[in-house]
């Protein structure tokens, strides 16, 4: 993938690269224990795995090569599923809290993608916090990702600021980083200056359902109940705006957010739908999945 603008994605190699990550980590997730040391980092990325970093924009002028400090990083290891697809399981992507205004993020997941489709995967695999609306309408709407699967409180109790609160329970994402809805959105982003993705809602995923009733109390958002489940080909999940901030000042709140979609979203699965797009609020901030039982909405 080329560099955009002052933008440089490379590959970390060496052991102060792998420092440099880092520190990036502990910047961005803060020192809760869950930090991946510079070894591990080193000897993966000598034997398979996808280390990527982005330079820092606007630094000015030429540099040589791997002399620019990171403002961000990806990491993933390369594996082969109890299905036989070989897959990338993408543990890290951070990006330094001055930077995130320069889509980095988003560069240096389509710069692993390439990397991925030059080694033979025909996967990449994550998992994000499902009531995270800005993550969510990166990975969906944005890369294409289909969330195929929750884990429950899979990371225990973690004592990070991004932590706090409510159970670590996940969406997992698979990236099917060849498919023709994901070929689409690179197409449609990625050379000369990225031009947006515009996705038109048809009539019936703007009617479709809503599996979360709201209700507006005390100037939150909040879980008014859970619609039972029936078999129409799609439904909506909305999830709140500022979930992040809910977590530390409204804790009960974002717990009932928790256990709310935990249940639609485990039910959903179980019945064959998958999470295939979502739809950020511009306005308020949340938005809604699109769940489908076919992924072609995707």
């Amino acid at each position: 993938m080329p560099d955009s603008g002052e933008l440089q994605i490379r590959a970390l190699r060496t052991l102060e690269d792998c420092r440099a990550v880092v520190s990036i980590q502990e910047e961005v997730w803060g020192r809760d224990g869950e930090t991946v040391p510079a070894s591990v980092l080193f000897v993966s990325a000598k034997r398979g795995g996808i280390l990527l970093g982005a330079s820092a924009p606007g630094d000015g002028g030429p540099a040589p090569a791997g002399r620019l400090p990171l403002a961000g990083f990806v990491w993933s290891m390369p594996g082969v599923r109890e299905d036989g697809k070989r897959t990338h399981w993408s543990h890290m992507l951070g990006v330094l809290p001055a930077y995130r205004q320069h889509r980095i993020g988003e560069h240096l997941k389509w710069a692993q993608r390439e990397r991925a489709l030059e080694q033979g995967a025909e996967l990449v695999e994550w998992t994000f916090d499902p009531l995270q609306a800005a993550n969510a309408h990166f990975n969906l709407q944005v890369l294409g990702g289909i969330g195929a699967s929750y884990g429950v409180d899979i990371y225990g109790a973690l004592s990070g600021p991004l932590h706090r609160g409510t159970p670590t329970d996940r969406l997992i994402v698979e990236w099917r980083i060849d498919a023709p809805h994901v070929r689409r959105r690179y197409e449609a982003r990625h050379p000369e200056g990225g031009s947006r993705l515009m996705v038109a809602k048809s009539a019936d995923i703007v009617n479709a359902r809503a599996a979360i009733e709201v209700v507006e109390r005390d100037g939150r958002i909040q879980v008014g109940g859970v619609v039972p489940a029936r078999d129409e080909r799609r439904f909506l999940l909305p999830i709140p705006p500022r979930f992040l901030e809910m977590q530390q000042e409204a804790t009960s709140i974002a717990l009932a957010w928790r256990l709310a979609v935990r249940d639609v979203m485990t039910d959903a699965f179980a019945r064959g739908y998958r999470a295939v797009d979502f739809f950020l609020n511009r306005t308020q901030g949340g938005g809604a999945y699109l769940f489908a039982r076919d992924d072609s909405a995707g």
